[in-house]
């Protein structure tokens, strides 16, 4: 798996994104951007716990799939076993608090705010394991965030039962959103160090079903299902987050990771919090207001700022997506290397 094997063959030099490769790189940002959208329709139904759990369930059912298909090793062996329950629990914690911020807050502040995520990998990577450092750009983009975050909360109501169009936006909400977008940076550069010790496929599956399996036991003793309330909109959400979100988007991005770098794909990534603000707006009625005009725009202009100082930086790439585990362990699949 890694690149200083005896007789390991360089990975194939990445390809220029064509017209239909630049397509499919916009509709996983345009997916992905909709994942918070799709967890507000599931929750007149279940909380924020069993949401998690089948979400997690679906996409770990498809990695299994997945693994029989490329006729992966799915058993892990010794010495496997850590680095795939810690990638779970870190699944585990940050997918619970991305679902309960999502349940106090609406989905508009929610996909802002979960991708601060790339600003707080470049802070934890800088002072913490300083395997990249902060320059003048990415300065740049982190200052752009705080100013787009700092919109954001500005405009919180301060009430989830305020008579506002749409669903009603959360100061604490918004907190524990940010909070989910700093745990997924850890878990970023957690898997990317798991990947020397669990091949990629392997850690994704088992990172999906021990998370699911944490998720299960806690909504068994702590949540019931309002099984009056599920609906066709309820439905289609939870098999938004499971079947397109965790199978297909991953699937494609898998594919796109094979024939490009990944600095060519993340350029786009700046569009994944404006579409989800789009459809928040679209589907569940959020206000579309100044604060959120100059919140999404700082923020997307700082994760612009970020990924083309990394881009232009050669052998150095940055993760993209809410699920970047996968995009993560995709491209460490394709170079034999950590991105």
């Amino acid at each position: 798996m890694t690149s200083d094997e005896p007789n390991a063959e360089p990975p194939p030099a990445p390809r220029p994104l064509g017209v239909g490769d630049t397509l499919l790189v916009l509709l996983t940002a345009a997916l992905w951007g909709g994942t918070p959208t799709a967890v507000k329709f599931s929750l007149p139904a279940f909380e924020p716990v069993s949401i998690s759990g089948i979400r997690f369930g679906l996409a770990g059912l498809f990695m299994i799939g997945w693994c029989l298909y490329h006729g992966s090793e799915m058993r892990l062996r010794r010495g496997e076993w850590w680095p795939s329950f810690g990638a779970g629990l870190f699944l585990y914690v940050q997918i619970g608090l991305f679902t309960l911020a999502l349940s106090r807050s609406n989905a508009s502040h929610s996909t802002l705010c979960i991708n601060t995520f790339i600003f707080w990998v470049l802070v934890v990577e800088h002072f913490v394991t300083k395997h990249d450092r902060l320059n003048g750009a990415r300065v740049l983009g982190v200052l752009l965030a705080v100013v787009g975050v700092g919109t954001l909360v500005a405009s919180d109501t301060g009430d989830p039962g305020a008579a506002v169009d749409g669903d009603p936006a959360d100061f604490v909400g918004d907190l524990i959103m940010l909070t989910s977008a700093f745990v997924l940076a850890l878990k970023i550069i957690y898997t990317k160090w798991a990947t020397k010790y669990v091949e990629p496929g392997k850690l994704i599956l088992w990172h999906d079903l021990i998370g699911t399996a944490f998720f299960f036991v806690l909504a068994f003793f702590t949540e019931t299902v309002r099984w009056d309330r599920v609906d066709t909109p309820v439905v289609l959400g939870l098999l938004y987050q499971g079947v397109c979100v965790g199978g297909f988007c991953f699937a494609v991005q898998t594919a796109l990771l094979k024939r490009h770098s990944a600095s060519q794909i993340t350029v786009f990534s700046f569009l994944t919090p404006l579409f989800g603000t789009l459809f928040a707006v679209l589907f569940r009625g959020d206000e579309l207001s100044p604060y959120l005009f100059v919140a999404g725009g700082c923020i997307a202009a700082g994760i612009l700022v970020v990924t083309m100082s990394r881009r232009a930086e050669q052998g150095r790439e940055v993760p993209v997506a809410v699920d970047d585990s996968e995009a993560v362990v995709a491209e460490v699949s394709r170079t034999g290397r950590e991105p």
